[in-house]
């Protein structure tokens, strides 16, 4: 199970017990922020996109959406999503818990500057009813970021 991966990830940095799970769904932004009590824009939401060499995940604040002009300025490509089964056999994680922590190593991982107007976020640990909060910097570090990146607007 993807999220035991991530709490191994996260075990080599004395963090695995910082993962929350619930009893529901956090499955969507909207789920999320229910069981976890906070507001949907701090919901970190990994998306999943081809690329020429496999895939990239762009972490972002959950009230925006791919700018598409701005994703192609970026990436020198169109935005195209991966179907569920691609995201499961490229990234390592299904759909409704992909998270940027215990990922596949081709895959390349960027986040979004619209999670740096919030102290902390939650991205998914894997699971459909998981979640760990985190600073944007642990989050950036702890993801293996390539960079901070603008492909965002609010929703």
């Amino acid at each position: 199970m993807a999220i035991e991966k991530v709490r191994e990830y996260f075990r080599q940095f004395n963090m695995e017990d910082r993962i929350l799970e619930f009893d529901v769904s956090s499955a969507t932004v909207e789920l999320a922020a229910q069981a976890v009590g906070t507001e949907p824009a701090r919901i970190a939401k990994t998306m999943s996109f081809k690329s020429e060499d496999g895939c990239i995940l762009v972490v972002t604040a959950g009230d925006t959406k791919i700018d598409n002009p701005k994703f192609k300025a970026q990436f020198h490509m169109k935005a195209k999503m991966l179907s569920p089964d691609e995201v499961n056999a490229l990234v390592g994680h299904a759909i409704g818990g992909v998270c940027p922590f215990a990922v596949d190593a081709a895959v390349k991982v960027y986040t979004d500057v619209s999670m740096q107007r919030f102290e902390t976020v939650f991205p998914a640990a894997g699971s459909s009813n998981s979640a760990i909060e985190l600073t944007c910097d642990e989050l950036f570090k702890y993801s293996g970021s390539l960079g901070w990146i603008d492909v965002c607007k609010l929703i």
